[in-house]
């Protein structure tokens, strides 16, 4: 039976998503986005802060350092660009 493209979208949905800071908006049309995880450390039970930046594509250049960014995974833009932004969440207060 042959599928529609609605029922082939919706397999295609299940894009990585991640809600971070903006530490750097130099670039034009780039943004660079530092996303927090919190876990427990397998052995002490500690719980460990670990940040990782991600470099987005922000076609507006509408995000400035200090705001909170969604971010969704998309193909690749750059050579480091795997990223756009979806949302700005929370704008920095100045």
């Amino acid at each position: 039976m042959a599928e529609t493209t609605a029922q082939k979208g919706s397999r295609r949905g299940n894009r990585k998503e991640r809600v971070g800071e903006v530490i750097a908006a130099r670039m034009s049309k780039t943004i660079v986005v530092r996303v927090q995880r919190r876990f427990a450390h397998p052995r002490f039970k500690k719980v460990v802060t670990a940040y990782k930046k991600f470099y987005a594509h922000d076609e507006k250049n509408e995000a400035k350092p200090g705001d909170r960014v969604r971010i969704l995974e998309t193909r690749p833009l750059s050579k480091m660009k795997r990223w756009r932004l979806a949302e700005i969440v929370e704008r920095a207060v100045i």
